[in-house]
C-alpha cells in the first residue's frame, strides 16, 4: 500500500513535478545573483538617513528607495519628466546600472507558479506541491522500511542501478524538497482561501504634520535611528507639499516621518502572522536567504533524476512482477499462484501456468509470495513456484513469505502444490521450496501434489509436471514454456594468469575483450563497428555457455566495464565441464557469454568501513570493488588461500591498492603454510577491530564457497554477540551480503 501511495502519484505527476523543479531551481539562482550584484554595508555601518542623503545627491528627484530581500538597493526617480529606476551602490549612492526586472525570470516565475495558465494553472501548481509533500513523506517511510530503521538512514545503501540512484538522491534531497513542498502548499492554500492570509493595513496617515521647511533627508532623526539592513522601503513626500511625509517600511513594521522635524509620527509593528508569512515566503523562495535558495535549488535538480529513476524502477518492477491483464481479484479467484524469484526467471513459468489455467476456465490470481494474503475466500488450489537464493534462502520476492504465513488462514478445502526451481550442482538444491512445502503442511493444508523440483529451468520437467497437474484437476494443461536464453556476446580471451598448480587447486584469472564478429565479403567494404562490452559492474555475473549446448554457468565479475576488460577468476573443478573448458582457453580463443546483473552484491557508498571477506576464487569481485574505490573510502580485505607462494591471487594488484590507499588493510590466511590458518581465524584474531567497525556502521561482503561462508557467518555472529545483534539483523539492514557457490 505504501509503495502504491508513493509510486502512483509520482507516475501521474512526474512531468508537472519536473517542470516545477527545474523552474524552481532556476528561480533559486535569483537571490544569489541579486546578492552578488549588490553592495551591502555591514550591520550598523550605515543608517537609512545616510543612504537617502547619498542617493539624493546623485538623484535629486528621488521618489522611492527600495531595499530588496537580498540587499540590493533600487532608487526610483524622475529626471526631466521621465521616470527611471537604477540599482545603486549603497555606500556611495551612485548608480550601478539601470534596473529592470528580467523578462526571462518573469517568464520562468509565471511557468513555475501557474504553468502559464493563470488561476487554473496556479491551482494545479498547488496540487503538485501537495503531491510532493505526499511523495516526500511516503518516500521517507519507504527508505526507513528498506534500511531497517530510522538510524539506518544514515548508513550506506546496498544495491545498484536506478533503485540505488533513486534512494541515494532521495535521502540527500528529501528535506529540501519537503521544505519547498510544504511552504508551496501553504502559500497556494492561502491564495485560494483555504487558509487565512494575514492582512497588514498599516498605520493611518498622521492627523498632524508640522508643515515646516523640509530638512535634509540625511538629518532626519527618525531615519537616522534605522539601520540600512532593516530598510524595506522609503517613499519620499510629494515635492513642494509641506503637509506630506516620508513613508517608512522596515523589517519590523511601518510608519511616517515628518519631513521638517524628522520626528517619527506613527509606527505600527508588524503582526506575528505577518512575520510568519514573510518567513514562509523566504523559506520557499530563498529571498533574503540566498544560501538556502541555492540549497533548495540543488535539491530541486534531483527531481528530474528521481522521476526518471522512479519510472524506470516502476517499469522494471511491473515487467518482472507477474502482473497480467486477466489477473483475477484475490478475493474472487478459485486458483492462486504465488511466485518467488530473484532474477525473474520463475515468472515466465508462472505466466504459462496462469494462461493455461485461465483458458481452462479457472479464475486465477497471480502475485509474488511477499503478497500472501491472510485469507483467500474462494480459492480451492494454491500453486507456489519458487526459486532458492544462496544457501537455501528465500529469493527477493519471497523474503516476507514465512512471516506472513503465520497470519495465513486457509480453508480446509484449499490444496496446494509447490514447484521449486534451482540447479542441482548446488548442495541445497531448491531448499527454500522444500521449506515452503513443509511450512504449508504445518498449517494443516493438504497437498494437491507432492513437491517437485525443476533443474536449471528445464522445459521438459515443467511440461511433465503440468501433465501430472492436468490429471489431478481433470483439465488438460499444455505447459510448453521454454525460457529463451539471453542474447550472448562474443568474447575473446586477452590474457590469463595461472595460480595454484603446486597445491592441486588450479585457478586462473581470465581477462576478455569484446570480439569482432566475422565479416562477410560484402561487409569488408563497410567500416568496422567499434568493439564494445555490454554494461556491467564488479559483482555482476558472467554467464558462460559451455560447449555442447549445456546450461550456462555463472562466474562473478572482478571488473567493471570502465576497466575495458571483462575479468573473472575461475578455479578448475574436478570433472567441471565449464571450468575445464575455460581453463583450456588460450589468448585469442573465443567464448559466448552474457551478463546477469547482481545488484544485491555491491559495496555501499560513503565513508563507513567496508569489510570484504573471501576465500579462493571468491577474491575476484572483492578485488573489483577495491579497484573501483577511487574515493579511498575505508575498505578492508580478509582472504584465505592455500599457499602464499602458489595461489596468492591478485598479489601484485593488492600491493598497489595498499600503496595508493584504495585498500586500507589486508589480512591473509593460508591453510597449507606453516601457519595453517583460515580466514575465519583471522577474523577471530581481529574481532575487536571488526566489532568497532561494525559499530560504526560497517558493511560486510562475503564471497566464496558455501562452507567458508557458513564458517564466516558463525564467527561474525560470535563477534556480534556482545553488541546484542547478529548476522541476520545486519542482513536485513543491507549490511551483510553474500555471493556464495
Amino acid at each position: 500500500m505504501l509503495r502504491k501511495l508513493h509510486g502512483l502519484p509520482g507516475l501521474f505527476a512526474a512531468l508537472f513535478l519536473m517542470t516545477l523543479a527545474i523552474t524552481g531551481a532556476v528561480l533559486a539562482l535569483a537571490p544569489a545573483m541579486d546578492r552578488a550584484a549588490a553592495v551591502i554595508p555591514a550591520a550598523g555601518e550605515m543608517s537609512v538617513a545616510e543612504l537617502a542623503g547619498r542617493v539624493v545627491a546623485h538623484y535629486p528627484e528621488t521618489e522611492q528607495i527600495v531595499r530588496g530581500p537580498s540587499g540590493a538597493v533600487i532608487v526610483y526617480y524622475n529626471r526631466d519628466g521621465q521616470p527611471g529606476a537604477d540599482l545603486v551602490n549603497a555606500l556611495t549612492g551612485e548608480g550601478i546600472a539601470p534596473y529592470e526586472p528580467s523578462a526571462f525570470f518573469t517568464w520562468i516565475k509565471d511557468l513555475h507558479r501557474s504553468f502559464l495558465l493563470d488561476n487554473s494553472g496556479r491551482a494545479l501548481a498547488g496540487v503538485m506541491a501537495a503531491v510532493m509533500v505526499l511523495l516526500c513523506f511516503s518516500g521517507i517511510l519507504l527508505l526507513v522500511r528498506r534500511t531497517g530503521g530510522w538510524k539506518a538512514l544514515l548508513r550506506p545503501f546496498a544495491g545498484s542501478g536506478s533503485k540505488r540512484i533513486h534512494a541515494e538522491l532521495a535521502r540527500f534531497a528529501v528535506l529540501g524538497l519537503l521544505l519547498s513542498a510544504l511552504t508551496g502548499s501553504y502559500l497556494s492554500a492561502q491564495r485560494f482561501g483555504l487558509l487565512p492570509e494575514p492582512v497588514e493595513t498599516g498605520p493611518t496617515f498622521p492627523a498632524e504634520v508640522s508643515g515646516g521647511q523640509p530638512a535634509a533627508v540625511s538629518s532626519l532623526n527618525a531615519l537616522m535611528a534605522v539601520d540600512l539592513n532593516e530598510l524595506r522601503e522609503l517613499v519620499f513626500p510629494y515635492p513642494d507639499d509641506p503637509q506630506d511625509v516620508y513613508s517608512l517600511t522596515t523589517s519590523g513594521g511601518s510608519g511616517f516621518a515628518d519631513q521638517a522635524t524628522g520626528e517619527l509620527l506613527k509606527f505600527q509593528p508588524r503582526s506575528e502572522a505577518s512575520l510568519v508569512q514573510q518567513w514562509i515566503v523566504s523559506l520557499h523562495t530563498g529571498e533574503g536567504l540566498w544560501w538556502l535558495g541555492l540549497i533548495l535549488g540543488i535539491a530541486a535538480l534531483t527531481v528530474p533524476v528521481l522521476s526518471v529513476t522512479g519510472i524506470t524502477s516502476w517499469w522494471q518492477r511491473r515487467r518482472s512482477s507477474g502482473q497480467f491483464l486477466d489477473n483475477a481479484n484475490a478475493a474472487q479467484a478459485d486458483t492462486i499462484i504465488l511466485v518467488g524469484s530473484e532474477a525473474n526467471a520463475t515468472w515466465g513459468f508462472a505466466r504459462e501456468l496462469h494462461t493455461s489455467l485461465n483458458k481452462a476456465g479457472f479464475r486465477v490470481h497471480c502475485a509474488e509470495m511477499n503478497a500472501l494474503a491472510e485469507y483467500y475466500p474462494q480459492a480451492a488450489m494454491l500453486f507456489v513456484l519458487t526459486s532458492t537464493y544462496g544457501d537455501g534462502d528465500a529469493p527477493a520476492s519471497a523474503r516476507q513469505f514465512m512471516a506472513r504465513l503465520s497470519d495465513f488462514r486457509g480453508e480446509k478445502t484449499l490444496q496446494y502444490a509447490v514447484l521449486g526451481f534451482g540447479d542441482r550442482q548446488f548442495p541445497n538444491f531448491c531448499q527454500f521450496a522444500l521449506n515452503v512445502d513443509a511450512a504449508l503442511a504445518s498449517k494443516g493444508l493438504s497437498r494437491l501434489h507432492p513437491v517437485e523440483l525443476i533443474d536449471r529451468c528445464s522445459a521438459s520437467q515443467f511440461s511433465e509436471w503440468g501433465d501430472k497437474i492436468s490429471g489431478i484437476v481433470g483439465t488438460p494443461l499444455a505447459l510448453t514454456y521454454d525460457p529463451l536464453p539471453p542474447p550472448t556476446v562474443k568474447l575473446a580471451l586477452l590474457e590469463r594468469a595461472d595460480y595454484g598448480l603446486a597445491v592441486q587447486a588450479p585457478t586462473s584469472i581470465l581477462r576478455f575483450k569484446a570480439a569482432q564478429p566475422g565479416r562477410g565479403w560484402w561487409q569488408k567494404w563497410l567500416p568496422r563497428a567499434p568493439e564494445t562490452l555490454p554494461p556491467f559492474e564488479a559483482g555482476d555475473l558472467l554467464g558462460v555457455m559451455p560447449p555442447q549446448g549445456q546450461a550456462p554457468r555463472f562466474y562473478s565479475l572482478a571488473s567493471s566495464v570502465t576497466d575495458g576488460v571483462l575479468e573473472i577468476c575461475v578455479r578448475k573443478q574436478p570433472g567441471g565441464l565449464c571450468s575445464g573448458y575455460l581453463h583450456e582457453l588460450r589468448p585469442g580463443d573465443r567464448i559466448d557469454g552474457f551478463i546477469r546483473p547482481n545488484p544485491g552484491f555491491r559495496p555501499a557508498t560513503g565513508n563507513t568501513p567496508v569489510i570484504l571477506i573471501g576465500a579462493g576464487a571468491g577474491i575476484g569481485p572483492l578485488t573489483g570493488f577495491i579497484r573501483k574505490n577511487t574515493e579511498r573510502h575505508p575498505m578492508f580485505l580478509y582472504w584465505g588461500g592455500r599457499n602464499s607462494h602458489s595461489d596468492f591471487l591478485y598479489q601484485p594488484e593488492l600491493g598497489r591498492y595498499l600503496d595508493d590507499h584504495r585498500l586500507t588493510g589486508l589480512n591473509t590466511a593460508f591453510s597449507r603454510s606453516d601457519e595453517r590458518a583460515y580466514v575465519q581465524d583471522k577474523l577471530r584474531q581481529d574481532q575487536v577491530a571488526v566489532r568497532q567497525m561494525i559499530e560504526k556502521g560497517a558493511q560486510i561482503l562475503v564471497c566464496g564457497g558455501r562452507d567458508m561462508a557458513a564458517g564466516v557467518k558463525q564467527v561474525i555472529d560470535d563477534i556480534l554477540r556482545p553488541m546484542a545483534t547478529d548476522v541476520d539483523t545486519l542482513r536485513s539492514q543491507g549490511r551483510y551480503l553474500e555471493d556464495v557457490y
